[in-house]
């Protein structure tokens, strides 16, 4: 059974670590280095007027994977950006389903007309999920660097109410 609930800065250091190991397997974030449990607290505290952090959590308690959503200084007013982290070797189970239905509702009573997802273009798994709740592609952005110098293509998808 799938648990979602608000996150809340008890669940960062739970968030960080399941995020990190995301990081560690590389490919599908474009975070390069690892984060803190006081990063994720951080993030919280940037518009907490205008953002909500959703976490799944199993039956016992543990982390299956979080989503935010935000505003973001390259989109307009009415629009936020959405970021998914699922469990490594959780995917496909529902996780991110299950977080995308309490996102949306929190993008609506925030008053969103629309969610942007900005996606690595070789993150086969993450353009799927995002194809898959009705995202269509909007942009393609060539040659993007990371944190870490490495160069890749981005794509960025839209969801409108």
């Amino acid at each position: 059974m799938i648990t979602v609930r608000r996150a809340g800065d008890m669940d960062a250091r739970d968030m960080a670590d399941l995020l990190n190991a995301i990081i560690r397997k590389g490919g599908t974030t474009a975070f390069t280095n690892e984060v803190t449990a006081d990063t994720l607290r951080g993030w919280f505290r940037q518009a907490p007027d205008r953002s909500a952090w959703h976490l799944a959590e199993d039956q016992d308690g543990g982390v299956l994977g979080f989503q935010s959503i935000e505003p973001h200084r390259d989109l307009p007013p009415e629009a936020c950006d959405i970021a998914t982290f699922v469990k490594v070797g959780q995917t496909g189970l529902g996780i991110g389903s299950r977080l995308f239905e309490a996102s949306r509702s929190a993008a609506r009573d925030f008053g969103y007309s629309w969610i942007n997802a900005t996606i690595r273009a070789d993150n086969a798994g993450g353009l799927a999920y995002y194809q898959s709740r009705g995202f269509e592609t909007y942009a393609q952005h060539k040659d993007q660097a990371l944190a870490n110098g490495m160069v890749v293509d981005k794509v960025s998808k839209r969801y409108d109410f």
